[in-house]
């Protein structure tokens, strides 16, 4: 069993920096979930930075404990889990370091281990939905962000953290009909931008309107969507108003504040999902490194999404 130190007996400012300081190893055996980061900002369209993510992450994921009084569940010392390490990616070559990515996410897939990913720029789940999908078929999507991450192409190139989505519909390894977006805001380059996900087949649900809703309301909505099938959840900390996450390369104003955004990722129970990440923390933009201790903890609630299954 893989768990953290007692931190009653060593102190949290101690050792390497590792996930919640869970042992860092590549062997799988008897493993349930692993954390994993992928440092990558090559895809960026505003602020770069997020190649950082995962470290800022580890270093601020020291104060988690092993059982979640929110959903009732124990954590850490139920579930085996590690830290697997970084990713590798290959700065400048977005092709290479998203084939890169999939081949290592494609070993926790193959043997079933869950994986939680840290990023990186959201152009990284691309290669995360590659993996999985080559071993349980097209995915289910709860997407998490204020950006669609549905466009054509950026800069006249078709690999971006804005066209993430766009690739996965086209390559057929998440199904339309499975797929729930959810908190999308800020303003659009123009009025046919919104008409993406019903061009699309997905379900979208604004922040307008999913601030409207309770955690559950939501949950029940996405559980429809994706079914008993396979899927994924994947967060944009962008999603939450840049005044509880600063660290990121595209904030947004007027989104929900880092409670808001926990009631939803608590809520989505009785899924399937066979794989996670946590995106687009940029924390040199974050000098008190708030936005990389909210990210810690939303690696920490998937954790307990794993757990309760």
């Amino acid at each position: 069993m893989h768990e953290p130190p007692d931190a009653s007996e060593i102190p949290r400012f101690t050792g390497p920096r590792t996930f919640a300081r869970l042992p860092h190893t590549t062997d799988l055996d008897g493993v349930d979930a692993a954390i994993y980061g992928m440092p990558w900002d090559g895809s960026t369209s505003f602020r770069s930075g997020a190649r950082f993510g995962p470290e800022a992450v580890r270093s601020m994921s020291a104060m988690l404990r092993g059982y979640n009084p929110a959903l009732h569940v124990q954590v850490f010392g139920a579930l085996s889990t590690i830290d697997y390490g970084d990713a590798p990616t290959v700065p400048g070559y977005v092709e290479e370091t998203l084939a890169r990515i999939e081949r290592f996410v494609g070993t926790l897939a193959e043997h079933r281990v869950i994986g939680v990913g840290v990023g990186g720029d959201h152009s990284v789940t691309l290669a995360e939905l590659r993996a999985l999908s080559n071993v349980h078929g097209p995915l289910g999507l709860v997407h998490i962000d204020s950006h669609s991450d549905l466009w054509h192409a950026y800069f006249g190139k078709p690999l971006s953290h804005g066209t993430v989505f766009r690739r996965a519909l086209e390559e057929g390894i998440i199904d339309p009909a499975r797929v729930i977006q959810a908190g999308m805001r800020g303003g659009l380059y123009d009025a046919t931008d919104e008409e993406f996900p019903g061009e699309l087949g997905i379900e979208s649900i604004p922040w307008l309107e999913l601030a409207t809703l309770s955690g559950a309301e939501f949950a029940e909505r996405a559980r429809r969507r994706t079914g008993a099938l396979p899927a994924f959840l994947t967060f944009d900390v962008d999603f939450v108003d840049v005044a509880f996450c600063p660290g990121t390369g595209t904030p947004e104003v007027g989104g929900p504040t880092s409670f808001q955004a926990l009631g939803y990722l608590r809520a989505l129970t009785g899924i399937d999902f066979v794989g996670y990440d946590v995106v687009e923390v940029a924390p040199q933009y974050d000098p008190a490194q708030i936005t990389a201790l909210f990210a810690a903890n939303v690696v920490y609630e998937m954790l307990s999404l794993i757990a309760l299954r």
